[in-house]
């Protein structure tokens, strides 16, 4: 009897052209946006290439333009990002015993919102994680996010000034392609709990702020899925 092939570091590549689509753009728009409030090109990359956090990235340009202190500024940052801890145990959880995902150390460092989302499809679907597959996914992502960045701040900040509906249009690509990979892989028995975050997420943005909406919707869901199911659990 025939063992299926184990993933390897390519199939993650390919599995990592769908995000590296959605993220070039935003990264473009995020180094544009960068040397538009005075950044020099070699700074917008560092901090793509340090924070690697794409909402979190355009908060930082806020921050920075309006002067906040930095022990403020990291503390913001940190907070809007802390959804991050919870993607690696999560990750291992599902993937089950079956898979080997060594290297976590390293392609770890790469598990942004959607990398998790499409590692959780994968291993949702019944198909093995490894760490060659992680790696690629990973390392795509990143590869994709950083050369967005790097065209951006080499364009400079003034090429969107007159396509301002583009970058209008732009804000909304990267909550999209999370929306998209979430409905790839979501069972209708978790539509009550993305019915329950989404709701404390706009409610709190509302009434507080982004960051506050943010991790009040993440605890919210988190609790709200409790009692149920997890997502690879209703295949």
């Amino acid at each position: 009897m025939d063992h299926p092939r184990p993933p390897a570091f390519s199939d993650g590549l390919i599995a990592a052209l769908p995000i590296a689509l959605g993220y070039f753009p935003i990264a473009f728009a995020f180094g544009v946006s960068a040397t538009g409030i005075g950044l020099s090109g070699t700074e917008a990359f560092a901090l793509s290439l340090l924070i690697y956090a794409g909402a979190a990235q355009f908060l930082a340009l806020v921050l920075i333009s309006a002067g906040t202190a930095l022990p403020i500024a990291a503390a913001t940052l940190i907070a809007m990002n802390l959804r991050h801890l919870m993607y690696g145990p999560a990750l291992m959880k599902q993937a089950g015993p079956q898979s080997d995902l060594r290297g976590a150390h390293l392609w770890g460092a790469g598990l942004t919102d959607e990398v998790f989302v499409v590692a959780l499809g994968q291993a949702a679907g019944g198909r093995v994680l490894n760490g060659a597959f992680m790696g690629g996914l990973a390392l795509g992502s990143y590869c994709a996010w950083l050369s967005g960045t790097a065209l951006g701040a080499f364009v400079g900040g003034g090429a969107m000034a007159s396509f301002p509906v583009i970058g209008a249009a732009l804000g909304f690509v990267l909550p999209a392609l999370v929306l998209a990979l979430l409905l790839s892989i979501m069972a209708r028995s978790q539509l009550a709990v993305i019915v329950v975050a989404a709701g404390v997420t706009i409610a709190l943005t509302l009434l507080r702020s982004g960051t506050a909406g943010i991790l009040g919707g993440m605890i919210a869901g988190a609790l709200a899925g409790l009692p149920g199911k997890g997502a690879g659990d209703a295949r």
